[in-house]
């Protein structure tokens, strides 16, 4: 399958022939993409495709063997603490300083980048506004990671990367944080993710990168992707059922989300 060629006209992020090496093993190959402002753009692929070292080399958290990257018109290997300033980032698993409340977590994340912020704002964001003098151990996996979300925005940044960010969810915590991106997206911002979820790729992105050890082997909107592979003449072996076992789920035990456990 080969990629979607798409014009970006406003690009924030470009990636120009990305590299990096470890011995033999070659993690990410001339990677190549463009994300325009206020998108939601997805890496996916299997496990050691190379998704997580290509954010962290944009997140400029580990150091490129070769390439360019240009986010919001910045060079991130010329000026790699302006690029730390303009983004937020929200790892697979987050330490808290499990001493602090939510509210004086995010004042004193805030205050690293020279900030002063409502902290209530940043919980109503995320719907932990009721949860405001919790600290981390109180949590719900789900209210964690859409805490740790809410921590990534402090600094207000123009890019937010979320990396695997529903993982281990349940089905309704799953959902409810795919409404919160989107809000955070109509807001204006741009957000790269990677996930294994492929239904919540078609959901979320205008775009994905589809990777294979370390390159990238599709490129383009859900849709097109998908209409490509059938109109190769590719067909599913039985007839696409109208509900799942998860739609079976959600109707059961409803959509509400269970944040008491």
């Amino acid at each position: 399958m080969t990629q979607q060629q798409t014009v970006i006209h406003d690009p924030m992020l470009i990636v120009d022939q990305l590299h990096k090496r470890y011995g033999d093993l070659v993690a990410v190959e001339s990677l190549s993409f463009t994300v325009g402002r206020k998108e939601i753009f997805g890496i996916l692929g299997p496990n050691g495709a190379g998704k997580t070292t290509t954010l962290e080399m944009i997140e400029t958290l580990r150091e490129p063997d070769g390439g360019k990257v240009t986010l919001n018109g910045v060079d991130i290997r010329r000026s790699p603490m302006d690029v730390k300033r303009m983004i937020g980032v929200q790892l697979q698993s987050t330490s808290f300083f499990d001493r602090l409340t939510l509210r004086e977590l995010l004042v004193l994340f805030a205050e690293f980048y020279g900030r002063k912020i409502d902290p209530l704002r940043y919980l109503q964001e995320v719907d932990l506004a009721d949860r405001a003098a919790s600290y981390p151990a109180q949590l719900s996996g789900g209210q964690k990671q859409r805490f740790s979300v809410a921590l990534a925005l402090v600094n207000d940044p123009v890019v937010l990367f979320l990396d695997e960010p529903t993982t281990g969810l349940d089905p309704q915590a799953r959902r409810h944080l795919w409404g919160v991106i989107q809000r955070i997206r109509d807001e204006g911002k741009t957000i790269v993710l990677t996930t294994h979820y492929m239904e919540e790729a078609e959901e979320l992105c205008d775009r994905v990168a589809i990777m294979d050890h370390g390159k990238i082997i599709a490129l383009g909107a859900p849709r097109v992707l998908i209409q490509k592979l059938v109109d190769s003449g590719f067909s599913r072996e039985r007839a696409h059922a109208l509900a799942n076992l998860e739609d079976v789920f959600l109707s059961l035990t409803g959509h509400s989300l269970r944040d008491d456990e």
